[in-house]
């Protein structure tokens, strides 16, 4: 019995670190790290507030805080760098080398754990 206890605790433990790694950002103390503040940074330089608002809970296009909670990690992807034309959502190629940041701190934003506004980095 006391060796299932133990195997049991464990694997609990190694289970732990797997799913803490499904997030794609790290917050401390409402500051982010380098990745989801470099994405916050392509969110700005790319102007994505101006069809999806700068709290990114939509205007012309729509709430990204909602739209984050649907999309998987590749339909995000190969919505930016691909667009959806049809629904005015332009390709942003050049966004590419930024994708897996920017999908980071959106993530955050939809998940509630980035404040809107000014972001600060704790690295």
């Amino acid at each position: 019995m006391m060796k299932r206890v133990i195997l049991t605790a464990l694997l609990a433990g190694l289970a732990m670190p797997a799913l803490a790694n499904d997030t794609p950002y790290t917050i401390k103390d409402g500051k982010v790290d380098a990745k989801t503040m470099n994405g916050w940074k392509a969110w700005r330089a790319a102007a994505c507030e101006r069809c999806h608002g700068p709290n990114q809970e939509g205007m012309v296009g729509p709430s990204l805080i909602e739209a984050m909670k649907k999309l998987s990690k590749d339909e995000f992807k190969n919505t930016v760098l691909n667009g959806r034309i049809e629904l005015g959502m332009p390709n942003h190629p050049a966004l590419a080398p930024k994708i897996d940041d920017l999908y980071a701190y959106l993530k955050g934003r939809s998940d509630g754990v980035i404040k809107p506004g000014k972001v600060e980095s704790f690295e």
